[in-house]
């Protein structure tokens, strides 16, 4: 069958969600090309060509960005080829497709291009994974850059773990894992990396949901890489708790070249945490930076300022800490703007702390539409939102961004009544490692975004 594999949005990278389907298919002697709008137009040649076109959903954006693909190709071919969804959104979507499989779909995407699909929407079966097909991608000049110390070098992402073991009610993982994880090979992932070095790549983002769900493969797999490819440096993904509870690994971490960790420290609120069961507290966030920091290692940490349960002291306190742990260069400012996403299958929708603010589904959002209870919060979002948005767009400084929130809240805080200063004293740009992509995996998509597709 002739198979076009298209991605919307994958934080910037190549897209190994459309790479790891590519070279099942191809093994099962398919025709497979790609498209990825977050690089280049859509294939119109390649959409007539198509016999099942298969769009990656591996997140929120991507998944906003997928509907007006889904209805591009229907006015282009209508019923004439089949559309199936595919990662981690993919159960719950709402587009016109013809098949939905999230969890490790690659070996059911077969299926489907045979002819003989088994119609599981969540699919958790371990495979056995081939050296990803990322020839039919753009080159990784194309795609997010390492930027650090004023030097730039090529990017990209891969997995060593899928999944995750935690259930925090807020993260879409667990509605698709239920708390449990699939390794990729380890011969599968040097292959890659070797492919993607001889590409230029030098700096490489472990995607797995958390590094360090299970420490010792983790440690491996760091090990191994830096065995086969000592120019590469890395960051990887991993919770507030892991980091505080493994102190004595990130000296080594960083010999083996870790520049930077994620962290979803998302609040500091201890309601919020409490409510996302998150398994950290501020002064542990806090304690983490530090732990990091000491052996060289930065924090990025990912946020949810706007919650139903957040207030706007804990917005106010949530700047504060990034000005006062020196976060600012670490800190997109999406990271800002972030409001609650809820999902179909969200574990938080059965909550009773959910559901007093819940106002019902919204087709459009792919998400259930909550309120919080002060509506100067939803206004304060709604502001934020739209100049960081504004402010990516446009290649803004992220440290002028940062300085236009805080004017912002400021604003919030006088009509409220609260004493809080909202100048700070910026600190001196660092050339801290970040990556170039400036947006998120759960952002709403921004209007250059939704011009491209």
């Amino acid at each position: 069958m002739r198979v076009l594999l298209v991605s919307c949005y994958e934080l910037g990278h190549q897209p190994l969600h459309v790479a790891s389907p590519a070279a099942f298919l191809r093994g099962a002697g398919h025709e497979v090309r790609a498209c990825d709008l977050a690089a280049e137009p859509l294939d119109e040649a390649a959409v007539d060509w198509a016999e099942l076109i298969g769009v990656a959903v591996p997140m929120h954006t991507a998944m906003r960005l997928a509907q007006g693909v889904v209805e591009r190709v229907r006015r282009r071919r209508g019923a004439s080829v089949d559309i199936a969804a595919y990662g981690l959104y993919a159960p719950h979507c709402t587009a016109d497709v013809d098949h939905r499989v999230g969890g490790e779909y690659e070996e059911e995407l077969v299926g489907i291009a045979g002819g003989a699909p088994s119609g599981r929407t969540v699919v958790l079966d371990r495979l056995r994974f081939p050296t990803p097909a990322r020839d039919l991608l753009p080159p990784l000049e194309r795609y997010a850059r390492l930027l650090i110390g004023g030097e730039e070098r090529l990017a990209a992402a891969v997995d060593a773990t899928r999944g995750c073991v935690h259930r925090c009610r807020h993260c879409p993982v667990p509605v698709v894992y239920d708390g449990r994880i699939r390794v990729v090979g380890r011969e599968p992932l040097l292959e890659d990396v070797a492919q993607l070095h001889r590409m230029g790549a030098r700096h490489l983002s472990f995607g797995d949901p958390d590094f360090l769900n299970a420490v010792p493969h983790a440690l491996a797999t760091a090990r191994a890489v830096h065995a086969a490819f000592g120019d590469l440096t890395f960051d990887i993904t991993a919770k507030v708790e892991h980091i505080l509870d493994n102190p004595e690994i990130w000296d080594e971490l960083a010999s083996l070249g870790l520049l930077f960790v994620v962290s979803a420290v998302e609040s500091l609120s201890p309601r919020v945490l409490e409510v996302l069961d998150k398994g950290h507290s501020a002064a542990g966030a806090r304690r983490a930076v530090a732990l990091l920091r000491a052996h060289g290692i930065e924090m990025r940490p990912s946020l949810l300022p706007f919650t139903p349960w957040s207030t706007l002291p804990d917005y106010l306190e949530l700047l504060d800490f990034v000005s006062a742990c020196d976060l600012v260069e670490n800190v997109d400012p999406v990271q800002l703007s972030i409001r609650l996403l809820l999902p179909q299958g969200s574990l938080l929708l059965d909550r009773p702390e959910m559901r007093p603010h819940l106002r019902g589904w919204e087709p459009a959002s792919f998400s259930h539409v909550w309120q919080h209870p002060e509506a100067t919060m939803d206004a304060l979002q709604r502001e934020v939102a739209t100049l960081v948005a504004t402010d990516a767009d446009s290649g803004a400084d992220p440290a002028g961004t940062h300085a236009r929130v805080r004017e912002l809240a400021g604003g919030a805080a006088a009509a409220a009544g609260l004493g809080w200063e909202a100048d700070a004293a910026p600190s001196p740009p660092r050339g801290r490692p970040r990556l170039s992509e400036p947006w998120f995996c759960c952002a709403e998509p921004t209007d250059r975004q939704l011009g491209a597709i």
